[in-house]
């Protein structure tokens, strides 16, 4: 039984923006229930010497003195014309502040992302290649308890070898004052946070890549190939890298929110200006507008990535799309 194409991607649309509509109303609501005056992110100390008066005068000219599902149904309206309000702290519109932010952390979670997943692949066939020698038990050894240390522990590490005692590194920014246009200086801010994102992840990934390298070897094919005198790295480059590199791409695609949850929590430790630095201070001083639109984008890109993941693992698993129409047909037959 063939699954019709538009009924297959209409309910995945359908997931889609049910699975979006929810968080939006969690993280609406949560932000808003949470502890804390968004008073004191938009006047600042001012609120202490204003009367009750004032403060409500306030409260609705920020639009805050309505029901919390009033407010909510204002917001999407709002976003549907794309109008996403103003930052309480900055004072500007929502997304002229994403935008002067977003650029910094593209580049440091794109280039992560990239030397994350090739050093893990490089890693995976090495160890495969050394299975139970000592390259491989080193790297097992010494990945196995790097990926045991939290970041934000490492990254102060670093900071107190590299920039503070050693002063190679600068240790906070992604520039100088003065040096926003210098490319250099642009790399030697990045090269202290890019170490922790990847080291954070690389052998997690690397140890997926090991295990199914050494599933592929001791699969019947391989014993086929080496009685047919096919030598060891046409085995492992032609036939056993091959079959896993598909499952690798739908890795990828999934892992994406993974690699940017680590790097929203380094760019907070190195004060990195980029999303999740800007994320933790709209968090902390309750810039509900801030707070939305990013908590929004990323949960938009998890559900996304996920998503996409999932399609790439029925395209190249038919039987996760089997099983799903066998169901489909049993239940309609009930």
């Amino acid at each position: 039984m063939r699954r019709n194409p538009f009924v297959y991607y209409g309910k995945k649309a359908l997931i889609f923006l049910l699975s979006v509509f929810l968080l939006s109303v969690t993280v609406f609501y949560i932000s808003r229930l949470a502890p804390g005056d968004p008073l004191m992110s938009y006047y600042g100390e001012r609120v202490e010497k204003m009367s009750v008066e004032e403060k409500e005068t306030a409260r609705g000219k920020l639009g805050l003195n309505e029901p919390i599902y009033i407010q909510y149904i204002r917001w999407v309206e709002n976003a549907i014309k794309g109008d996403f309000g103003i930052s309480f702290k900055y004072k500007q519109d929502v997304m002229q502040v994403i935008g002067s932010r977003i650029g910094s952390t593209l580049i440091l979670g794109g280039t992560g992302f990239v030397l994350t997943f090739v050093g893990a692949l490089l890693l995976g066939i090495l160890c495969a290649w050394y299975e139970d020698r000592w390259v491989d038990r080193l790297l097992c050894k010494g990945g196995t308890l790097l990926s045991c240390i939290p970041e934000f522990w490492l990254s102060l590490v670093l900071i107190l070898v590299f920039a503070v005692t050693l002063h190679l590194l600068p240790g906070s920014g992604a520039y100088d004052v003065g040096y926003k246009n210098n490319v250099l200086n642009r790399i030697e801010h990045l090269i202290l946070p890019l170490v922790i994102v990847v080291l954070q992840h690389l052998w997690y990934y690397a140890y997926m890549i090991r295990n199914k390298l050494l599933e592929e070897i001791g699969a019947d094919y391989v014993l086929l190939g080496k009685s047919k005198g096919l030598s060891k790295r046409k085995i492992m480059f032609r036939h056993c890298l091959r079959n896993v590199l598909p499952s690798y791409i739908s890795l990828m695609a999934i892992s994406v929110p993974h690699v940017v949850g680590g790097t929203y929590i380094v760019e907070t430790v190195f004060s990195y200006p980029g999303i999740g630095a800007l994320s933790y201070e709209s968090a902390r001083y309750h810039d509900y507008n801030l707070l939305m639109v990013l908590c929004m984008m990323t949960g938009i890109l998890v559900i996304f990535c996920n998503m996409i993941g999932q399609i790439i693992n029925e395209k190249l698993d038919p039987r996760i799309k089997a099983t799903e129409v066998v169901e489909t047909s049993e239940v309609t037959e009930l």
